[in-house]
């Protein structure tokens, strides 16, 4: 099956290209370069030159790594990315690198550095050029390495130093190449963003062409020339912000030739799978196909325990539901689905990630449906999906919809699903959110939700004893999930949610809150 590809309709969108050596803030430098208006695509580390070349880049950003450059398997680049005249940043481990492939001497320190740390700058232009975190050239960034740059190459100046007399930064302005030992990609180095900002604009010269209109108009301009004629594009709801708004391009690129197959399987939050059919037929020109498999869902759940079984019977009974609506229709020759770039990173489709966790719309679709693929939000991150989404005019209810689960509230509910357990999540979830909401919380929190656990405990309820179910709340503050800490809501607030609850919902006997935060738990509990 054909990929949408990111560069097949002749754009003249500017790229930075970022070799990828396996560093944990990898995607996070991608995003800050996009969200600094020039698109960013990260490629493998060891990507040959002429691919590279292919892409036109504006500059190439080497990534951090676990790895240590003098170690023999060490990975390294195509030497020919040093010599093309591409401006370079390198950033910890790829300043190693360009130190030690350039000639200089890198090795490991005396004394590691990880966590915030100060440093001065001897040289501010251009890189340091009017960074918002110097006062009187004393900066702080956020550090993570073992090793460090002993000597520069041939034609490098030292730019900073850290208050341990390590190099912090280097460059060549001659070949517009240079180093950070710190990472400025991260929250914790304040003004780092002004550093990456004068890499890109002051060094690679580019311009800020990445924005939300920009990528709507080559996508719908990628979908019509993928899409031709007479041929029509069958594409998957499920009613979350990705594919909602991959049928909205759809819809501007194609109208009425666009099939959108919406399968409710029933786990969704209360009056959830009713808001978004409604929005789905009143804004879309093509043709709604509205399936309701909840009970062919429970069917299939009966019984089931284990989180990743849960995951595993949904991804593949939607798939099951799908394709036999799809393949009724006869004349459909492209499937759209909402695969974007973690799902491909995570789900281990770009060389050299690992799998984190599957992901049913990457390579899960059996090729059987004989359909080739539109994925236009394949190159876009989350928050850039829901910039393009409210620039194609998508409510706010669907814009701002929290993070979500595909398995639904399956994985909401420990242990076995069934119709009365779903029924009584939905509710205290319901709950749970409007009391947030009406306490204006809602924005600050990343997300928020109940969960029942599969705990039962003695109460009393009247002058009876009652013996029911525990419901868990969840609240998290975040940046973006990688990390999150539990949210500390007002009391009087889940007082109130508590009594509302079990007052309302007979069956529940207990309500505690959760106060882990991540690291060492997971948002989701399974």
């Amino acid at each position: 099956m054909e990929r949408f590809l990111a560069d097949d309709s002749g754009s003249l969108r500017e790229k930075v290209i970022l070799l990828d050596f396996g560093g944990q803030y990898s995607m996070l430098i991608a995003r800050r370069v996009r969200e600094a208006g020039v698109y960013c695509e990260l490629l493998p580390y060891d990507t040959p030159w002429e691919k590279i070349r292919d892409y036109n880049p504006a500059g190439i950003i080497l990534s951090g790594s676990p790895a240590s450059v003098y170690q023999q398997e060490a990975p390294r680049c195509d030497p020919a990315v040093y010599e093309k005249g591409v401006p370079i940043l390198g950033i910890c481990y790829g300043m190693h690198l360009l130190a030690g492939d350039l000639g200089g001497e890198v090795k490991k320190g005396s004394r590691s550095e990880f966590g915030r740390t100060t440093f001065t700058i001897d040289q501010p232009e251009p890189l340091f050029q009017n960074s918002s975190f110097r006062e009187e050239n004393y900066c702080c960034g956020w550090m993570s390495h073992q090793d460090e740059v002993l000597q520069p190459p041939p034609g490098f100046n030292v730019l900073a130093r850290t208050e341990n007399n390590t190099v912090a930064a280097i460059g060549d302005h001659q070949r517009k190449i240079y180093g950070l030992q710190f990472h400025p990609e991260v929250f914790h180095t304040p003004g780092g963003n002004d550093v990456l900002k004068n890499f890109l604009f002051a060094i690679c010269k580019c311009s800020r062409t990445w924005t939300p209109r920009s990528f709507i108009e080559d996508a719908v301009a990628k979908i019509r020339k993928m899409v031709k004629g007479k041929e029509k594009v069958v594409c998957a709801l499920s009613g979350g912000v990705d594919s909602s708004v991959v049928a909205f391009l759809l819809d501007k690129a194609v109208g009425e030739r666009a099939v959108f197959i919406f399968v409710d399987h029933g786990l969704l939050r209360l009056d959830e799978a009713e808001e978004v059919v409604q929005l789905y037929r009143e804004k879309l020109q093509g043709q709604f196909i509205h399936i309701d498999a909840k009970n062919r869902f429970l069917r299939r759940l009966n019984g089931v325990t284990d989180p990743e079984e849960k995951r595993r019977i949904i991804g593949n009974e939607f798939i099951a539901v799908f394709k036999e609506n799809a393949l009724s229709m006869g004349d459909i020759a492209y499937l759209a689905q909402g695969t974007i770039y973690p799902d491909v990173i995570e789900s281990g489709s770009a060389y050299g990630s690992a799998v984190i966790k599957s992901h049913h719309n990457v390579g899960g679709l059996p090729a059987e449906l004989g359909f080739e693929l539109v994925e236009p939000l394949r190159e876009l991150f989350k928050d850039e999906v829901r910039l393009v989404g409210s620039e194609l005019g998508l409510p706010a209810s669907i814009l701002k919809r929290q993070p979500f689960p595909g398995p639904g509230l399956a994985v909401r509910i420990i242990g076995a699903v069934s119709a009365e357990k779903l029924m009584l999540l939905q509710k205290a979830d319901a709950i749970f959110r409007q009391e947030i909401n009406n306490a204006g919380l809602s924005g600050e929190l990343w997300q928020f939700f109940a969960v029942l656990t599969d705990v039962n405990v003695v109460g009393v309820k009247g002058d009876d004893r009652h013996y029911g179910p525990v419901i868990a709340l969840r609240a998290v503050v975040s940046e973006d999930a990688m990390t999150a800490d539990w949210a500390r809501l007002p009391h009087d607030l889940l007082e109130k949610v508590s009594a509302r609850i079990t007052g309302e919902i007979p069956a529940v006997a207990r309500v505690v809150y959760d106060i882990t935060s991540k690291p060492p738990a997971t948002i989701e509990w399974e």
